[in-house]
């Protein structure tokens, strides 16, 4: 059995002011921190769950909730891969703006196709905008034409599967043989992203699917990489609710 975990990040200071964040690398909040490191007494509670090899995105969310949510678990001994195709979708000319003003702006329907739809982009980075990778030193030694000026969900599965395919599933292998797991400590929509390609969720199911911030999700896998179980760790009340503040997050006020 290949038991893999996924974790998005605790809550950023720009989800705290319900701000599209994408590529740019915000910290956490006092909160945020607070969240990693429940995440990470969940996985020390969670039975039969002995995690082995962590991997990240490159940005700071990300890194810094697995850091705290594995020293709450006793893990920060883990080995670590970073990668940035598990980075956030790159929500183009929207990183920085306010979410509800842009829902007032253009439209509820509009909003909700650049926020959730599976293969419409929001317009991509505009010259003047000051949110770019450029002389970013983490993305330095890549060919500038991998790095993207905005996504829609579709092109971060085009990236996030290679990687799936080429370095988590062969660690995955490596741990099931020493009755291990791995985690992987990302975001809102690179963990969408892997969910579709391993649950077979659809194009239309996946807009509806909302990921929490801060709490585990546990999937085990037969060899052939079809799903054998998947769970949320801790109170599924506690899930629930926090996956409905993610999806309410338009109607806070700008």
């Amino acid at each position: 059995m290949l038991d893999l975990v996924l974790l998005r990040h605790g809550q950023s200071t720009w989800n705290a002011e319900n701000l599209f964040t994408g590529w740019v690398d915000v910290d956490l909040t006092a909160h945020g921190e607070d969240e990693a490191r429940s995440g990470g007494l969940l996985l020390a509670d969670e039975p039969g769950l002995d995690l082995r090899i962590l991997h990240t995105s490159v940005l700071t969310r990300a890194i810094r909730t697995a850091e705290l949510a594995l020293a709450a678990a006793g893990r920060s001994w883990l080995p670590v891969r970073r990668d940035w195709r598990l980075n956030e979708r790159h929500y183009g000319d929207l990183q920085g703006k306010n979410k509800a003003e842009i829902k007032a702006q253009f439209g509820a329907e509009q909003f909700q196709l650049w926020r959730r739809s599976y293969d419409t982009p929001p317009p991509p980075l505009s010259a003047d905008n000051p949110h770019t990778t450029a002389g970013d030193p983490r993305y330095r030694d890549l060919d500038p034409a991998l790095l993207p000026v905005t996504e829609c969900l579709a092109d971060v599965v085009a990236r996030v599967v290679p990687y799936w395919e080429s370095a988590i599933v062969p660690d995955l292998r490596q741990a099931a043989l020493q009755g291990s797991a791995v985690l992987v400590a990302a975001h809102g929509n690179s963990i969408r992203a892997l969910r579709k390609h391993l649950q077979g969720i659809s194009d239309a199911e996946i807009t509806e699917l909302e990921v929490p911030t801060g709490i585990p999700y546990r999937i085990r896998l037969d060899d052939d990489l079809s799903v054998h179980s998947a769970e949320t760790l801790g109170d599924p009340a506690v899930a629930a609710a926090a996956a409905e503040a993610v999806a309410r997050q338009a109607d806070q006020p700008a």
